[in-house]
């Protein structure tokens, strides 16, 4: 029962890998079709995230049996209930980059507004966090994680700046309005990336040291 209990804890990190390799890869693929207004990527985002769904719902049933069977302790415990942590947010970060590819779907089809470097910062220091974060997870880092719960400052701050930009431009060009929105709508998905990267790390902290950061990763 025991070797039963660490085969089934080792298919769902294996579950939690994957369901992380494809929320990065469909995070670059929306980036990509808002950056490059590639339609294509657009409608890979949309179609990929379906899989991140199926992962999600697995993630649940291991869970689910991993505590109703095994009656697990301590770290153990910790491992489940970490991963279940980790799985809302994979889930939730697959859903923001659907988000954007929506937004960049709509933008792709009419004139481009004016390059904001807030906007392009922000969304690599996302893309920064989202990474150290899955790294950290598969190397049990708390110091790394410890470092993406840093960057979450300077995420809000590009946040902000891109908007702030974005919101001058409306105010002098009142037809790109809708286009200004949507571009604001695909920030706010960037900054809570930003945010969902910096859960996994304090669920990382609360695997490897049972400290439960939440709310206090700063």
């Amino acid at each position: 029962m025991e070797s039963r209990f660490h085969q089934e804890q080792e298919e769902l990190r294996l579950t939690i890998l994957r369901m992380a390799a494809l929320s990065e890869r469909i995070m670059e693929k929306a980036l990509r079709a808002l950056f490059e207004r590639n339609l294509e990527m657009s409608a890979e985002v949309i179609q990929e995230d379906q899989e991140i769904n199926n992962l999600d719902m697995q993630v649940d049933r291991f869970v689910l049996k991993l505590l109703a069977l095994g009656q697990p302790m301590a770290r153990d415990l910790r491992f489940i209930v970490g991963c279940m942590r980790i799985g809302i947010d994979l889930e939730r970060i697959g859903d923001q980059a659907v988000n954007i590819a929506h937004r960049a779907r709509y933008l792709t089809n009419r004139p481009p507004l004016p390059p904001s470097s807030a906007m392009r910062q922000l969304a690599e220091t996302a893309m920064d966090m989202l990474h150290l974060a899955l790294d950290a997870f598969i190397n049990e880092n708390v110091e790394q994680a410890m470092e993406v719960c840093q960057m979450d400052d300077e995420a809000d701050r590009l946040n902000v700046q891109a908007l702030e930009d974005l919101m001058g431009f409306m105010a002098n060009d009142t037809p790109a309005i809708q286009r200004a929105m949507h571009t604001i709508i695909a920030a706010r998905c960037l900054e809570r990336v930003a945010d969902h990267a910096t859960n996994i790390a304090e669920s990382l902290c609360f695997i490897a040291q049972g400290v439960n950061m939440k709310h206090q990763c700063k």
